[in-house]
């Protein structure tokens, strides 16, 4: 009874929107078997990454008016032209050092306006221009694989979720799920209850999501309660999103762990994904946790993978949508568009910072609130592809990613 009430919990948690889309609590982790020394590995970084925290620009006036808050915060690792890498990505200072670890600024996919979880993720995994073009069909990694003579897909997921829409398609796919038991803390619901208090569907919606979960949620129905000051709001957020069970607070590490056992046998792509960047509130203290998971991640599969597979392997980092140039109320910040995305891999020809920065000023951004985007995230996925395993321009263009011009050689690869 347990399992039909966790799967009826999620479910109905759909209605809560925000939260769900952004949750860590979904892990599926994709392989792909094509033949050939190179590996690929796509990491979806689900809620949405701040680029402009893990990317800090130069200090400036306009900076620090627009960020009261994370534009005071302590320095971060100076990489190139004054742009400081979080001090969260410290154990990845190595990496860099390596030429192994590069980002992408101002870059997003072809999303635009209405800044849903839910929609920018289809379209990020879908890898078209529009929603509704192949949507709940296909995605691009799926596609790719068509077109790779010999290529054999499996999928693995956690809690009887779908498969990732980026491995959906016409390769079969299997199961396999990290032994690892989610739950939500009574100071998660109560967070949720304080995000619904206003909207009273949204709220009736989450209620009976959490009556559905019984003891595993929490239980009952959440009653309206109030904030007395952000360090509780702090407390509620990590109860939030913290996993329960077994070794749970290492999910991440041993999900990396067993994507490179995958891939040093028969795999040579693989996809997963990594939540908790859906920072609206108290920033400084929020990104912390994903930062630190994304860190382990790359840290584990570079072991895990040894260093001459590590030398043959490309990692892609990549967020639905970026967040607001200035901060909220609550010293976080809300959807955005531009945003940033994150290389590694022994094949990079990394320590860079690519793509075009396009300023903070008002008029600089998109819609007077977001950083503009100046180049498409699809763009670096095609040409990783191209350079790991030689797919011919026309088809990345108009198969894998339908209505892309890839323009010149980014030479991303040594």
């Amino acid at each position: 009874m347990a399992d039909l009430n966790r799967r009826g919990f999620l479910a109905q948690s759909l209605a809560v929107g925000c939260s769900l889309a952004a949750s860590p609590l979904v892990t599926p982790v994709s392989f792909a078997a094509t033949g050939g020394d190179n590996r690929l590995v796509v990491i979806i970084l689900r809620g949405g990454l701040d680029g402009l925290d893990l990317l800090r620009p130069p200090p400036s006036d306009t900076l620090m008016r627009l960020r009261p808050t994370l534009g005071a915060q302590a320095s971060g690792l100076e990489i190139t032209g004054g742009v400081q890498l979080h001090p969260g990505c410290a154990e990845l200072w190595p990496l860099w050092e390596a030429g192994e670890l590069a980002f992408v600024q101002a870059v997003s996919t072809p999303y635009r306006h209405k800044r849903s979880h839910f929609d920018g993720q289809d379209m990020l995994e879908a890898g078209t221009a529009e929603l509704g073009q192949g949507r709940a069909k296909e995605g691009w990694l799926n596609r790719m694989l068509q077109h790779m003579p010999g290529a054999e897909m499996s999928t693995a997921y956690a809690i009887g979720t779908d498969p990732m829409l980026l491995s959906r398609g016409a390769a079969a796919v299997e199961t396999w799920s990290p032994d690892v038991d989610f739950v939500l803390s009574s100071q998660g619901a109560r967070l949720l209850a304080l995000t619904m208090e206003r909207d009273p569907a949204m709220r009736d919606a989450m209620a009976r999501a959490l009556a559905l979960a019984g003891s595993n949620g929490g239980g009952g129905v959440v009653q309206s309660a109030g904030l007395e000051d952000m360090d509780a709001l702090d407390e509620m957020m990590d109860a939030q999103t913290a996993p329960q069970g077994r070794d749970a607070r290492h999910a991440h590490t041993r999900v990396a762990k067993f994507a490179a056992e995958r891939l040093r046998d028969d795999a040579r792509v693989a996809c997963f994904s990594l939540g908790g960047w859906d920072t609206h509130a108290r920033q400084a203290r929020a990104l912390r946790r994903p930062l630190g998971q994304l860190a382990d991640s790359l840290l584990t599969l570079r072991s895990g993978l040894g260093a001459q597979i590590w030398g043959h392997t490309t990692v892609l980092a990549m967020t639905e949508f970026g967040r607001t140039v200035a901060e909220n109320g609550t010293a976080g910040t809300d959807h955005g568009t531009g945003g940033a995305m994150v290389l590694a891999g022994g094949a990079l020809r990394g320590a860079r910072v690519l793509g075009q920065w396009p300023g903070i000023e008002e008029a600089d951004l998109f819609e007077r609130r977001d950083l503009m985007p100046t180049d498409d995230v699809r763009r670096y996925a095609a040409w990783a592809i191209r350079e790991s395993f030689g797919l011919g321009r026309d088809v990345l263009e108009n198969a894998v990613f339908p209505g892309l011009q890839m323009g010149g050689d980014l030479a991303l690869l040594r």
